[in-house]
């Protein structure tokens, strides 16, 4: 019995195609991490000239816009949350934001696990009527809800402003969310009935955490939102002790203007929070924009 003989060795032209197909996603890949790398380098540097800008005294600065601070001067800062009140701005900001976000969240969270998970007469119309504050901006109604929170007693209240964005938030998250309950596997609910768990514990503990990426991902991007909106506080708000960042900024302009340090600190201290928040949730982001891909 003989030996199989080896097999023959690939032409040149052959392993030459083979090495160029190797070597094309390589360089793709390079490709994008460079494109990346650069929009990354062009969006941060504002970022970093701004930090690095509030740092530095105002002669200093004046003297050379885009030198580095020889002393860092975090008095800025203290100057701008004190003397400017942007402390002041910063909790408004900070108590309408967190409440319209909790609320508005709460609210939709229950209504898209109703329509996801449940068939009943009128659902696709409710779902649309839902939605359909996503087509329609609700700046065109700022007239009626000016009237209307007038006659309430609500215009010049930070309360008002916080009804206003948590319902502003609610058709995007229904949206989202009813989508991802739609995608929890309908074994997870029989067992837990199965198993003698009630509806609201069903909810809770069993469906709650199957969307937790998308939550976050919607909280997150209603937060930025409403944490950079300007017109609502603009229209409803009188009272410059109620104002949030992006309003009190336009005061801040007009009194501080002429001192570039001050404003620098200003913008930084309107600006970490977003940036933080966005870092510290980033895994979050990435897992809710992502979700769903492989089912």
């Amino acid at each position: 019995m003989t030996a199989a003989a080896p097999p023959a060795a690939p032409p040149a032209a052959a392993r030459r195609r083979g090495r160029g197909r190797g070597r094309a996603p390589v360089v793709g890949d390079l490709a994008v991490r460079l494109l990346l790398w650069g929009y990354a380098v062009v969006a941060l540097a504002p970022l970093v000239l701004m930090l690095i800008s509030s740092l530095r005294p105002e002669a200093e600065l004046r003297a050379d816009p885009l030198g580095l601070p020889t002393r860092p001067a975090f008095d800025n800062y203290v100057r701008a949350w004190v003397e400017a009140d942007f402390g002041t701005y910063f909790l408004n900001s900070a108590l309408v934001t967190v409440g319209a976000v909790l609320l508005g969240t709460a609210v939709a969270v229950l209504a898209a696990y109703v329509l996801g998970r449940y068939s009943f007469f009128g659902a696709g119309v409710l779902l649309a009527y839902l939605i359909a504050g996503l087509m329609i901006p609700i700046r065109l109604g700022i007239v009626p809800v000016f009237y209307l929170f007038n006659s309430l007693d609500l215009l010049d209240s930070l309360w008002g402003l916080l009804l206003v964005y948590a319902a502003s938030g609610v058709p995007f998250a229904v949206f989202i969310l009813t989508a991802f309950f739609r995608q929890v596997p309908a074994e997870l609910a029989e067992a837990a009935r199965i198993d003698g768990t009630g509806e609201f514990r069903l909810f809770a503990q069993i469906m709650l955490p199957q969307v937790r990426p998308a939550l976050a991902t919607v909280m997150l991007f209603q937060g930025i939102q409403l944490w950079n909106d300007f017109f609502f506080p603009l229209v409803l708000l009188r009272d410059s002790e109620k104002y949030t960042l992006p309003v009190g900024l336009t005061a801040f302009f007009t009194e501080y203007g002429l001192n570039q340090s001050l404003l620098y600190a200003g913008l930084v201290i309107t600006t970490l929070p977003l940036v933080v928040l966005f870092v510290l949730a980033t895994r979050q982001i990435v897992d809710g924009l992502t979700a769903g891909i492989g089912r």
